[in-house]
């Protein structure tokens, strides 16, 4: 009776908490495929989620910061969307590679060419992205979300540090530190730099996680031989000393 109630109490604590922590997950986020170093490149995930049931994801806009204008800007295709890049003059001149940048990547707009993110899925929109800037320690992307039941969603609410998320929160990239030289820790001279360093970082923990698994299956199997072997051994003691007892 008591196991059943500690069962019973545990799940009960176990779907509060998934209850409470899913909104935080169910919204427009940006992550980095590696580091995200100010001054350097990066390639960043837009992951969007499918919040509706009854409808599907279509289009996906993100703004890039106009404080922090980026000299590169650069989807990578995704299968069944159509990349669509907004440009315009700069308020501020850019310089990249001793080059001055005339147009910036304000805009990048995918649009679905098929179903798009049904209902229980999610789906991520790459970027290459750089030089990040280095007088600032995150990038606020703007994000509007639109679905097939024309129902739109405006992931614009700037976070607050030291209050509560808001409902409809922006994107947010954390830069880090740079590192290295001025292209960060990566080394990255340009976007395809970057991706391919993130790939190469991404396979290579992959190949470790699966050798951990690996080495984990082999402990286990041996753990499970000396069990078996162990209860085996037990099993013919305790038939000798029942026929010894039944000999007496």
């Amino acid at each position: 009776m008591k196991v059943s109630r500690i069962a019973a109490a545990g799940s009960a604590a176990g779907i509060a908490v998934l209850a409470l922590s899913a909104p935080a997950f169910a919204h427009v986020s940006v992550q980095p495929e590696g580091p995200a170093a100010k001054g350097g490149y990066a390639v960043v995930d837009f992951k969007v989620p499918n919040e509706r049931d009854d409808a599907s994801t279509t289009k996906l806009e993100v703004t890039i910061p106009a404080d922090h204008p980026l000299a590169s800007v650069m989807p990578q295709p995704v299968a069944g969307w159509k990349a669509e890049v907004t440009k315009s003059k700069p308020a501020k001149p850019l310089e990249a590679h001793g080059k001055q940048i005339t147009e910036v990547v304000t805009k990048v707009t995918w649009t679905a060419e098929g179903k798009g993110i049904e209902p229980g899925y999610f789906q991520k929109f790459p970027l290459s992205v750089g030089a990040l800037p280095e007088d600032t320690d995150q990038l606020v992307f703007k994000a509007i979300q639109t679905y097939s039941n024309k129902e739109v969603v405006r992931w614009i609410e700037v976070p607050q540090e030291g209050q509560e998320e808001p409902d409809n929160p922006a994107p947010v990239l954390e830069l880090t530190a740079a590192e290295g030289d001025a292209h960060g820790a990566a080394g990255a001279k340009d976007g395809t730099d970057a991706e391919s360093t993130a790939q190469h970082t991404a396979a290579g923990s992959s190949t470790d996680s699966g050798d951990s698994s690996d080495t984990t299956a082999r402990v286990l199997g041996i753990a499970g031989i000396v069990v078996g072997a162990a209860g085996v051994a037990y099993g013919v003691l305790a038939g000798r000393r029942r026929d010894t007892g039944a000999s007496a």
